[in-house]
């Protein structure tokens, strides 16, 4: 399980950003190294009187929502990057399946969606203990899309180590991840597995999955897997069975409404990260992304705080 280390208060981290080029400074690495996980990086301020041509200062920025109780926090606009809200933007936590955004950014673009694999033993070895699974049969043959359905709507670990492998493998792919999440600009991400499972030193931020949801969106499939509530997944002798998205925010399920003009795209949860989301949806033309890490363990507090932040983006920015 994991524990707050962070021993320092960042001032003013709740910080309502206003400003044209705002994510420049937000998102530029705020550390040279790698902080201990769960310890908040030093972050750059914007200062309150700053004020830009063409823009209001930020003091005159609507104030950011109250009562949030996760850890880590950013809503960002999908188009243009700019953040306009965030709370300890680069505080390096454990992601969950999450992380599952950046290993489809890494590894999706590479198979045809029709391609077919027969899935052996050594595609679904080393799937973790407790992980969750879409079901994945071994002799079974499955279309590459079927495999990233399986990623998307039921995070499904033992598709992602299927992919991974015919990727090259596990570590191959693990390390890949980590070249392009750099190539990303993203520094706050450690990568040491592909599907998100936890692991010593795995660590990302609100800032970096954002940037991951932002990107991904920007690709047809990606969209359209991220997008998905529903869908056929082969079953075999059994004939095909339905599978549903585990984003409740996206499926409207077990007590959380479907928000409205949700996309997508990630959620995850493990006895270490806790619920981590990075939810996107699209109003009169403007996209948000808006990503919680580790909020309270209130039933669907991650949902609500995420509808939360979406709400206020789109009515005071």
């Amino acid at each position: 399980m994991g524990t707050d280390t962070a021993s320092t208060r960042i001032n003013g981290t709740l910080t309502a950003i206003a400003v044209a080029g705002a994510l420049t400074a937000l998102l530029a690495p705020a550390h040279a190294t790698s902080t201990p996980q769960g310890r908040a990086a030093p972050e750059r301020s914007i200062p309150h009187t700053a004020a830009w041509p063409g823009a209001r200062s930020a003091r005159h920025a609507a104030a950011p929502p109250g009562g949030l109780t996760a850890r880590a926090w950013a809503v960002t606009d999908a188009e243009t990057g700019r953040v306009l809200a965030a709370k300890e933007p680069h505080r390096q936590l454990a992601p969950a399946s999450t992380l599952k955004t950046l290993f489809a950014l890494t590894v999706l673009p590479k198979f045809p969606a029709d391609m077919v694999r027969t899935v052996t033993a050594d595609d679904l070895k080393g799937v973790g203990e407790g992980s969750s699974l879409v079901g994945i049969k071994k002799g079974q043959r499955y279309k590459v899309a079927d495999l990233w359905r399986g990623v998307f709507l039921r995070s499904g670990n033992d598709a992602v180590h299927v992919l991974a492998n015919m990727n090259g493998g596990w570590q191959a792919t693990a390390r890949e991840m980590q070249i392009k999440a750099r190539m990303l600009g993203a520094q706050d991400t450690v990568v040491k597995t592909p599907d998100g499972y936890d692991a010593a030193g795995q660590v990302s931020s609100a800032s970096d999955l954002s940037l991951f949801g932002r990107k991904g969106l920007e690709n047809a499939d990606f969209a359209r897997y991220a997008a998905t509530v529903r869908a056929a997944f082969p079953g075999g002798s059994r004939g095909s069975y339905e599978i549903e998205n585990t984003n409740r925010m996206l499926a409207g399920s077990k007590g959380v409404p479907r928000y409205p003009g949700i996309i997508g795209v990630k959620n995850g949860y493990t006895s270490k990260a806790g619920n981590t989301l990075i939810a996107a949806a699209k109003r009169d033309g403007r996209t948000l992304v808006a990503t919680v890490l580790a909020p309270s363990k209130k039933k669907n507090a991650v949902y609500k705080e995420a509808a939360t932040l979406l709400n206020w983006g789109f009515n005071a920015n």
